[in-house]
């Protein structure tokens, strides 16, 4: 069942998910061609599929996996708009982690 979870995270569990996917909910930043930095509780690095099509400054949600490098090779991009709560955002994560054994396997 580990294999089919996808762990709510942001920039500060970035280094305990590598080789895993993940689903992160963040603020565009930056859009380069095939890639684009989004803003969640900290800086991070997207390598974006054809299927992604963000927009600057809106929220997006990323299912994808995170690179040995810390960057996320995106499997899919769910535009959220502009008006989320991104305290709320970070209180779900914060509960993801406090309660694991509820939304993931932990290696712990």
């Amino acid at each position: 069942m580990a294999s089919e979870s996808t762990p709510r995270i942001n920039a500060k569990y970035l280094d305990s998910f590598t080789n895993q996917t993940v689903r992160i909910l963040g603020k565009v930043v930056s859009l380069r061609g095939e890639t684009a930095t989004i803003d969640a509780n900290g800086s991070i690095n997207l390598h974006l599929n054809r299927d992604a099509h963000l927009s600057l400054n809106n929220a997006v949600e990323i299912v994808g996996k995170v690179q040995p490098d810390l960057s996320i090779k995106v499997l899919q991009a769910t535009d959220f708009g502009s008006n989320i709560d991104f305290n709320a955002v970070e209180a779900v994560v914060d509960a993801t982690h406090r309660y694991k054994e509820i939304f993931y396997e932990s290696n712990d």
